[in-house]
């Protein structure tokens, strides 16, 4: 009964309410600021979980999972601008007191943030491109700094593979305002002064090259997406080219897969997953044998 009585409201404020063009208009001014305040506000309370016990275990434990996951949230759903500025400060905050987290022990939180990150670096906006390209560009850094200003190893790894990853999710990076935020990324690299006689800059450079040759290689699958053969085999070279890298063979291995599985071509998937298989068990035996 309580169920009807509230259909009954609903569908009474429905009908009465008003669809004029400025009616609509204020409608969406008034939830997109309501849906701002309530993002501001979940940042303010993690705020307070920005706290020691996060740190436990190189920060790999279920608080400082569930907290992160909060904030890769917000970047997974369509956020206003003002939002998104906040929650970009939260991630630099985040990576400045738990380095650890990122650039220690399982690479999955380092993963998750920097296919994310990608993705704002395609975005329509400007100002949302430049503050995600400037925050990647951070993450490299402190990298860069956590490991004695060695390299930044991590960071370059799971960037390619978060751009593969991307571009095997068709999610359509590679045009003008990609390329932008990679320049942005160089550009910070060029300018900052405190690691200008270290090799970052010319690593930064070197990334940045190899992200534009997957990109190249990317445009000249989406000239053949109308035919499978040839895309699988374009796939297949690329896979190919990071013999030396079982993370991103991986990632072009598993998207050939599902191309294959969309296709009907089962039994071609299955060779695809058994290849992946074996990277995986070569992987483990030597990490065994060297860990012997």
């Amino acid at each position: 009964m309580n169920t009807f009585s509230s259909v009954c409201v609903c569908v009474c404020v429905f009908v009465a309410y008003s669809h004029s063009d400025a009616d609509v208009l204020n409608q969406s001014l008034l939830e997109g600021n309501i849906a701002t305040e309530v993002c501001l506000t979940v940042l303010d309370t993690l705020s307070i979980f920005i706290i020691t016990p996060l740190s436990l275990d190189h920060g790999h434990n279920p608080l400082m999972k569930k907290v992160f996951q909060v904030h890769l949230c917000f970047l997974q759903i369509n956020q206003s601008e003002t939002a998104l500025k906040q929650v970009f400060t939260s991630l630099r905050t985040f990576i400045y007191k738990f380095p650890c987290t990122f650039f220690e022990g399982r690479a999955d939180m380092c993963a998750s943030f920097c296919y994310e990150i990608l993705k704002c670096c395609n975005s329509k906006l400007s100002s949302i491109r430049s503050d995600a390209a400037r925050l990647l560009y951070f993450l490299m850094k402190s990298n860069f700094d956590y490991t004695g200003r060695k390299s930044f190893i991590r960071t370059h790894l799971q960037v390619v593979i978060g751009v593969s990853q991307l571009i095997a999710d068709v999610i359509g990076i590679g045009g003008t305002r990609f390329q932008q935020s990679l320049s942005i990324i160089n550009n910070c690299a060029n300018s900052d002064k405190t690691i200008k006689n270290t090799a970052f800059p010319s690593d930064v450079k070197d990334l940045t090259k190899k992200i534009r040759t997957v990109l190249m290689a990317t445009a000249q699958m989406k000239e053949h997406e109308r035919d499978p053969e040839m895309l699988v085999d374009l796939q297949y070279s690329l896979a190919k080219s990071y013999a030396s890298t079982p993370e991103l063979r991986k990632t072009w291995l598993d998207s050939m897969a599902r191309i294959h599985v969309k296709n009907g071509d089962l039994s071609e998937a299955a060779m695809c997953y058994v290849h992946v298989g074996a990277l995986v068990a070569e992987y483990l035996r030597r990490k065994e044998y060297n860990s012997a």
